[in-house]
C-alpha cells in the first residue's frame, strides 16, 4: 500500500479502509454503555462494507470472547476506540459552537464517513460540503440513501483529491469566501506531506472571512520519536496477527500509509496569523468527557495535539 502522488481509492482499500476503522470505533463507541458519542450510521457503514479489519473494533467481543488474543492487544483496540471518540466528541462541540456563532458554512476536508451533516442539530439554512475522494463519497451517499437517510443540513459533495486543486471546486459548488466557514481537518494531515499540510491551511486560511472557524488534530511533538514509532508499530503488528486469526481478510499496515515528516506546527501557524487559537491533548479529551482507562495515554498513542481556532 504505497503511497504515491495521485493515487485514488475505494472505501475497502489503502486510505479508505481507515475510515472503516474510524465507523467502526464510533460504532463500538455509541453502542457502548456511557458512550461520549452518537452516530446511529457508523453501524451502517460498517455493515455495508463486509467483512474486514474494521470488524475487530467494531465487535469487540470477537476479541473477548478468544483467549488467545494477548491482552496488549486488547488494550491497543481500547485505545484506538477511545481515541475515536474523543477526537468525534471533539469536532462535534467544535461545529456545534461555530452554528452557535451563527456560521452557516461548513467544508469538511477529507469527509470520509464523517455523518455530521445527518446527525448534528444544525440550524436551518446551513450547506456542508463535503471533499473527498469519487469512491468514497460515493459508497457513503449509496449507503445512507439505501436506509433512507435524510440530511439535517444541505449536503454538497465534492469529489475531489486534496492534493488538486479544491478551492476552485469548492466555489464552483457554491461556497462563497465572503462569508464565514468552519473547516475541520479530521484524521487528515498524517495522510499528507508536511508541504502538503502547509499547503491545504494556506488555502483555508486564504478562503476563510472574518468570524470563521478551524479545527484539525495534528502530530504533536514527540510524533516521530524512532522508539515510540517502533512501539507504536510493534503494537499495531500485534492487532495485525490477531485480526488474522480472527477474521479471513487481508489486513493492511496503516502507518505506511502516513507521512512520518516533520511538520509546521499549526497552532503556532494559525496563532501567527491572527487567529484566535486553543490546543488539547488526548488526555485531556479524557478527562474532559469523563473517560477513565486503564492504560498511560500519552505512551499509548502517537503525541496528538488538537487545534481549533476562530479569526
Amino acid at each position: 500500500m504505497t503511497r504515491t502522488d495521485n493515487d485514488s481509492w475505494a472505501i475497502t482499500e489503502s486510505v479508505g479502509v481507515t475510515a472503516l476503522g474510524v465507523a467502526a470505533a464510533r460504532a463500538a463507541e455509541t453502542e457502548s454503555d456511557n458512550a461520549v458519542i452518537n452516530d446511529p450510521f457508523a453501524r451502517v457503514f460498517v455493515d455495508a462494507a463486509g467483512v474486514g479489519i474494521w470488524n475487530v473494533y467494531s465487535n469487540t467481543a470477537l476479541l473477548a470472547d478468544n483467549t488467545d488474543i494477548e491482552p496488549s492487544v486488547r488494550d491497543r483496540v481500547r485505545l484506538m476506540i477511545d481515541f475515536m471518540a474523543m477526537r468525534t466528541a471533539f469536532f462535534d462541540d467544535f461545529f456545534l459552537g461555530a452554528a452557535a456563532s451563527g456560521v452557516r458554512q461548513v467544508v469538511i476536508l477529507a469527509s470520509g464517513l464523517d455523518s455530521r451533516a445527518w446527525r448534528l442539530p444544525w440550524p436551518d439554512g446551513t450547506v456542508v460540503y463535503e471533499l473527498d475522494q469519487p469512491k468514497v463519497l460515493e459508497f457513503k451517499s449509496t449507503t445512507l440513501r439505501e436506509h433512507g437517510a435524510h440530511p439535517i443540513a444541505r449536503v454538497e459533495n465534492i469529489p475531489v483529491d486534496l492534493r488538486q486543486d479544491w478551492p476552485m471546486a469548492l466555489q464552483q459548488a457554491g461556497f462563497d469566501p465572503s462569508q464565514p466557514c468552519a473547516w475541520s481537518a479530521e484524521g487528515l494531515v498524517r495522510y499528507l506531506p508536511a508541504r502538503a499540510q502547509d499547503l491545504l491551511f494556506e488555502r483555508v486560511h486564504a478562503l476563510s472571512a472574518p468570524g470563521s472557524w478551524v479545527a484539525s488534530n495534528v502530530p504533536a511533538s514527540g510524533s516521530f520519536d524512532p522508539e515510540g514509532v517502533r512501539r507504536m508499530r510493534e503494537e499495531m503488528q500485534g492487532v495485525r496477527d490477531a485480526a488474522a486469526k480472527l477474521i479471513d481478510t487481508d489486513v493492511p499496515e496503516f502507518e505506511d500509509l502516513w507521512y512520518a515528516e516533520e511538520r509546521t506546527a499549526l497552532a503556532e501557524w494559525l496563532d501567527e496569523r491572527g487567529w484566535e487559537v486553543s490546543a488539547t491533548t488526548f488526555t485531556e479529551l479524557l478527562t474532559r468527557y469523563g473517560r477513565e482507562v486503564s492504560y498511560d495515554s500519552e505512551s499509548a498513542s502517537m503525541p496528538t495535539q488538537f487545534v481549533s481556532a476562530r479569526r
